[in-house]
């Protein structure tokens, strides 16, 4: 049984692949599931059409080579910001002291370009989120849900091969491999080695 939500990730590669055809240079979208249950506080925390482009601001930033972040990922630069505008999104006039310009919006004219794909991945999330969090009495839905938690967990650092590595929730990975835009190997939690 697959833990990956099919519906829901052919929406996100059909939504990735119409901002790709506006934006040709955006990388393909490797795995749709990395984007399902991730939240980041620097990127916003709700998964929708407006977090997919500002994904997109990442993977053009990445396929141009240009570091839009630091502090971990957390601090969106300028260079961020040039890309987001270029993607017609809007954004405060000046940078939040933790995150940067990281909480970007969409414009009116960008929104009415993309109108068909948000409504079509709005009814997927709809769907999926219904079906998520559906309680019935046969249901389990584990400690997280039980207890409030989003069920985010810790992330740890994944590598790839080539050298580069992301934060990852161990349980995201487990549902799918995550596949590196560089080098197209997957990525993996490294084991640790004791010390002594």
């Amino acid at each position: 049984m697959s833990t990956t939500p099919p519906v829901l990730a052919a929406e996100l590669a059909v939504a990735w692949a119409d901002i790709q055809r506006h934006h040709p240079e955006l990388p393909d979208l490797a795995a749709p599931e990395s984007l399902i249950g991730e939240s980041s506080s620097a990127c916003g925390n709700e998964l929708s059409f407006e977090r997919l482009l500002h994904e997109a601001v990442h993977g053009i930033a990445a396929a141009r080579g240009i570091r839009d972040t630091s502090r971990a990922g957390r601090y969106h630069n300028r260079r961020f910001l040039a890309i987001a505008d270029e993607m017609g999104l809007d954004h405060a006039e000046e940078p939040h002291p933790s995150s940067g310009f990281s909480l970007v919006v969409m414009r009116p004219d960008t929104r009415k370009r993309y109108r068909v794909t948000i409504d079509r991945l709005q009814r997927a999330l709809k769907a999926h989120s219904v079906a998520t969090t559906a309680d019935t009495a046969r249901s389990f839905r584990g400690p997280a849900a039980r207890h409030g938690s989003s069920g985010g967990g810790v992330r740890v650092k994944a590598v790839c091969d080539c050298g580069r590595n992301v934060r990852v929730v161990p349980s995201v990975l487990a549902q799918a491999p995550i596949m590196c835009g560089a080098c197209g190997q997957p990525f993996r939690i490294p084991e640790v080695v004791g010390v002594g």
